[in-house]
């Protein structure tokens, strides 16, 4: 632990992250796993929306979403995100930036098999970012898709999960007289060492 701050100093900033899930799960009342993604799209300019952070794993966190939506092809021409998770009861915040990669393999597979089956069926039926004439039309995708599938729809090809690998990340924690804690971890690759340093708040 540094001087007086509650954020220790770790080796492994996406561990913390971890905690700090697992500490919000107990107090958040809805989606602690709520991320605000940003992306930019081919002519630069910036994308922000909320999805749900479905994995942490030792060196990466993971979503899910349809590869052919906005976020998807955004991804796709331009392999990097920041994304920053906010607990209001907690009074914490991390943003992360890193390298994106796809989860298009079991680890998807898996994911999409626990999923209902009406979110199963959704992710066929949606045609995520393109134009809706009415609610009649997708609920008639999805009576397509039961139709098609029945209680067992494969995971739609055009469906899937992005891996963002970190090389910065900033925790936040809510200090008297706004003399906030701010720490930055930062790695020169995705499989090199953090450094950390404490910021101004």
């Amino acid at each position: 632990m540094s001087d007086s701050s509650s954020i220790p100093e770790t080796a492994d900033p996406v561990a913390l992250f971890r905690e700090w899930m697992e500490e919000a799960a107990k107090s958040e009342p809805n989606d602690p796993n709520a991320i605000a993604l940003a992306t930019v799209d081919e002519g630069g300019m910036p994308n922000v929306r909320v999805v749900l952070l479905k994995e942490i794993e030792a060196n990466a966190f993971v979503f899910y979403t349809n590869y052919e939506s906005a976020k998807g092809q955004e991804l796709a021409g331009q392999p990097q995100a920041a994304f920053v998770c906010h607990w209001k009861t907690l009074r914490r915040q991390v943003r992360v930036r890193g390298h994106v990669t796809r989860e298009d393999g079991p680890q998807a597979d898996a994911y999409y098999a626990s999923r209902d089956l009406g979110s199963r069926l959704g992710a066929w039926a949606s045609q995520q970012s393109r134009p809706l004439d009415s609610r009649e039309t997708l609920a008639g995708r999805v009576e397509q898709a039961r139709e098609r599938f029945g209680d067992a729809p494969p995971r739609p090809p055009f469906w899937g999960g992005f891996r963002i690998t970190p090389v910065e990340m900033e925790f936040w924690r809510d200090g008297k007289d706004r003399l906030h804690d701010r720490f930055q971890w930062r790695r020169d690759d995705p499989s090199g060492a953090w450094y950390v340093k404490r910021l101004s708040p």
